[in-house]
């Protein structure tokens, strides 16, 4: 909240909840809606990798926790946030995908399942406000020098690897007032819309 309050000159809300719970996020929302009446920008960023492994080893517990995090609790989010988005004047949606969406390696079902299920679901919802001042569009960070990057390439130099806050600074393309792209992937490592 401080380091938030210092870069930006305003105050933040933390918010500590479990994305997985889809009746915390809707409080969640209900609670935004009644104290600010409105979301201008959303980042859905929240996942999992899950245990690369063949699919049918995938335990059930295993490929739920997945689908949870990186797709059902996106979708809660659209479900509890939408009224809020609409009542700003261009509300700004960013997903963070992955290119395991589109690469479809063996042994990452669960994980590229979930992020090409996003990545659908981000398209629609963006056709479903097409004609809205609002923009919903995909970010594919692409590697980045996460504890999850480490778990799935534990051979890899993480020191070659951009840091999350240099990803992150890359993003705002996507929050910009002046963006008019909507239902488009931005690809951090080319700096550029994918699609």
């Amino acid at each position: 909240d401080d380091d938030i309050r210092e870069a930006t000159g305003t105050g933040a809300t933390l918010v500590p909840l479990d994305l997985t719970d889809g009746e915390a996020v809707d409080r969640l929302g209900a609670a935004l809606y009644e104290r600010f009446g409105r979301i201008d920008i959303l980042i859905a960023n929240a996942g999992v990798l899950g245990p690369i492994t063949p699919l049918s080893h995938t335990l059930p517990k295993d490929w739920e926790q997945v689908i949870g995090a990186n797709l059902t609790s996106n979708w809660r989010l659209i479900r509890s946030f939408d009224a809020l988005l609409r009542q700003s004047l261009g509300a700004r949606v960013v997903f963070v995908t992955s290119g395991a969406a589109r690469s479809l390696r063996p042994y990452w079902g669960p994980y590229a399942i979930s992020k090409a299920g996003l990545e659908a679901m981000a398209i629609t919802y963006a056709r479903e406000l097409d004609m809205t001042p609002h923009k919903v569009n995909l970010f594919n960070p692409g590697a980045t020098r996460t504890k999850m990057r480490a778990t799935a390439m534990p051979g890899e130099d993480p020191d070659t690897l951009p840091s999350p806050e240099e990803v992150a600074a890359g993003m705002m393309v996507l929050v910009d007032p002046e963006l008019n792209r909507t239902g488009a992937t931005y690809v951090y490592r080319d700096h550029a819309f994918a699609d």
